[in-house]
């Protein structure tokens, strides 16, 4: 599924795995910071979540890790959205749409 299909489902969850002072320094609108190396202890949590969920960090590498530990532990509708530049790029086209 393309990211822009993704992030216009009105329950697509946006999670930035950056560490917090990265996400603090600039992150997409309406996101959520999870930490990657809080991901772990918070798969719970994951699996609670309804809609799809997609996770991002700076360049897609760390948000990649955390889809594939997600995946694995039955967590479902969860994808790497890649970099957080872009998922904000693509969120702001869609708003000018």
């Amino acid at each position: 599924m393309q990211l822009r299909d993704l992030i216009q489902q009105p329950n697509a969850i946006l999670i930035d795995v950056r560490e917090t002072w990265e996400f603090q320094s600039g992150h997409v609108e309406g996101s959520f910071n999870i930490p990657l190396g809080e991901v772990p202890a918070r798969v719970e949590e994951f699996i609670k979540m309804e809609g799809p969920i997609v996770l991002f960090c700076a360049s897609g590498n760390r948000s990649g890790m955390a889809a594939n530990f997600l995946a694995a532990r039955g967590v479902k509708n969860v994808y790497n959205g890649g970099g957080w530049y872009e998922v904000q790029r693509v969120q702001l086209a869609l708003k000018r749409a």
